[in-house]
């Protein structure tokens, strides 16, 4: 049985009020995750923190149901969308999968599903001493709205670790007469320049690639720069420092100014964000 399936199934027998929540939430309403929780075999609830544990195998008990915002998704209780961001930072910590750029996906995917910013906010402020808050409060002014895929919002973090001005997401693209050109995932609408991931899974056919083509001939008639990226230009150092020198000539930023050590991915907060210690008298 698929998740939805499994959820489905632990609903119709569920002796209590209850909601998925953590890694099955996130996957109920489509938020990305790391490998290690799209592959988690255990399905995740939250019931009142007063009522009595579900004990079962295969089920991940929490509580705290009555702080959490729940929504229905294929007709199953699932927390919210901004719960359960807040709650992916229980995965955060040496040793755990949940790293600074996989909440800021999910920040960003969750966006999205709200339609606004605030509420993630809110609910990391709901909470007292939650788990993984340092991490969780870095990303989240990092965080946008409009990023169609994990990689788009990657990259995005790439070019502005860089130095490099800050792009528009899956924004339109108009020639100079006015003519409309498709979306392009990072637009420099002032420099006339469109950043386009290729992503293996829909950029690898033959007939794919054919549409790619003719997409960027259109646009760049359209007298706008086109500037093609891949996972290799985000997550190997060489390939990224290239592709950031290109994007860079094409900004009109000096290539020199780059801080190419500071656009790789980022899997912990920087130490210096974190609360210090209390020294013990």
């Amino acid at each position: 049985m698929n998740l939805r399936e499994r959820a489905a199934a632990f609903a119709a027998v569920a002796p209590q009020e209850f909601a998925f929540a953590h890694a099955t939430a996130a996957r109920l309403l489509g938020i990305p995750l790391p490998y290690a929780l799209e592959e988690d075999p255990d399905i995740h609830i939250v019931t009142c923190t007063a009522a009595n544990r579900i004990r079962r195998g295969e089920v991940r008990g929490h509580r705290g149901l009555e702080s959490r915002r729940v929504v229905e998704v294929h007709g199953l209780p699932v927390v919210g969308p901004a719960d359960t961001w807040a709650d992916l930072g229980e995965y955060v910590g040496a040793g755990l999968p949940v790293g600074l750029d996989d909440l800021i996906v999910a920040g960003d995917s969750a966006a999205n599903l709200l339609g606004e910013l605030a509420p993630l906010k809110r609910a990391i402020e709901s909470r007292v001493r939650p788990r993984g808050k340092v991490t969780l409060t870095f990303a989240l002014p990092r965080v946008r709205m409009g990023s169609w895929s994990p990689m788009e919002t990657r990259s995005r973090l790439m070019v502005m670790r860089a130095g490099l001005p800050e792009p528009k997401l899956n924004a339109p693209v108009v020639s100079r007469s006015g003519d409309w050109l498709g979306f392009g995932d990072l637009v420099w609408e002032e420099q006339r320049v469109v950043g386009e991931f290729l992503g293996v899974e829909f950029h690898t056919r033959l007939r794919d690639r054919v549409h790619d083509g003719l997409r960027r001939d259109r646009v760049e008639r359209g007298d706008w720069a086109v500037v093609e990226i891949v996972s290799t230009d985000v997550f190997e150092h060489d390939a990224r420092a290239a592709k950031l020198r290109e994007l860079a000539g094409f900004l009109g930023v000096n290539p020199h100014l780059l801080d190419v050590m500071s656009a790789a991915p980022q899997f912990f907060a920087p130490a210096q964000f974190a609360r210090p210690r209390r020294r013990r008298s």
